[in-house]
């Protein structure tokens, strides 16, 4: 029969997992602990408690009123009066069950050391930021955006005028007052704002007025939409940089409107066509 192979434990582990001791009351990193998540066997990784389950007690060692379904074994303790508790999978011991304390609903309590444990927090969906950045037709500004690090998505659409849920057709006339915007969705723990808004520079010409490259009209005009005044500093702070490497930025700040998202055609065109941006190139600036 193949032997299992369980996880190395310290000499402390083994004390309290393999030969049943007891760590000391108020001193195991689970006693006042309530994260959520999950609870898994310290030698063999099987999932034994979940942390809706757990409350705070106040004996000194982690409480749970209940278990996950088959993954804890019970039997009589060694001193003939408590019922050990133990990890099904492979035998580890975990504490003690206690009943009739009156503590919770379930008047249970599963008093675990936590050196026999490893918590494994839930996971969270990733905090997004937004950001907006108009330069040129949108179809560019889109694709190297969503091939940027830590961008999460990027959508065409249009920001700055007063009409309505405007169509394509409505924005290319010119006379509503929307540009061409592209909505950045990003994750800020992999990618800042100032390291988008330095990308957006470097994607497209700030300096040219009346567009980009052959697309000329209003609606094509270089501008960043900022939400606040931290984002609003840092794309002035940029400006003053390139002003200083002798760029003339013609690119206009602006608060953000209600974006208006695009077309169907119009998401995701140069992957569909597969195709490079014929007016975008990135070129290093900062």
């Amino acid at each position: 029969m193949e032997k299992k192979s369980y996880n190395k434990l310290t000499t402390e582990e083994e004390r309290v997992i393999i030969h049943k001791g007891t760590e000391t009351p108020f001193s195991g990193k689970y006693n006042d602990f309530f994260e959520k998540g999950s609870y898994y066997c310290k030698r063999c990784n099987a999932l034994l408690y979940r942390s809706d389950d757990k409350f705070a007690s106040s004996c000194g060692w982690p409480s749970f009123d209940d278990e996950i379904k088959g993954a804890v074994k019970k039997q009589k303790d060694v001193d003939g009066r408590r019922t050990e508790i133990l990890c099904a999978n492979c035998g580890a011991h975990l504490g003690h069950i206690f009943e009739g304390e009156k503590l919770t609903d379930k008047n249970v309590r599963h008093c675990v050391n936590s050196i026999s444990l490893v918590f494994v927090p839930d996971k969270k969906e990733p905090h997004t930021a937004k950001a907006y950045f108009a330069g040129g037709c949108f179809w560019g500004v889109e694709y190297f955006f969503e091939h940027k690090d830590g961008v999460i998505s990027a959508i065409s659409g249009y920001m700055g005028g007063s009409m309505p849920n405007p169509s394509y057709r409505d924005v290319t006339h010119g006379d509503t007052g929307h540009l061409e915007v592209v909505e950045v969705t990003y994750d800020p723990t992999k990618v800042d704002y100032e390291e988008l808004a330095k990308y957006f520079f470097e994607i497209h010409d700030p300096t040219q007025v009346d567009g980009q490259g052959p697309d000329i009209g209003e609606q094509y005009i270089s501008a960043v939409f900022y939400k606040n005044d931290d984002e609003k500093k840092i794309v002035y702070k940029l400006i003053d940089i390139l002003a200083t490497k002798g760029y003339k930025i013609v690119t206009k700040v602006l608060p953000t409107g209600t974006f208006w998202k695009a077309e169907e055609y119009h998401q995701d065109y140069y992957d569909k066509k597969k195709q490079q941006p014929y007016c975008h190139v990135y070129k290093k600036k900062f």
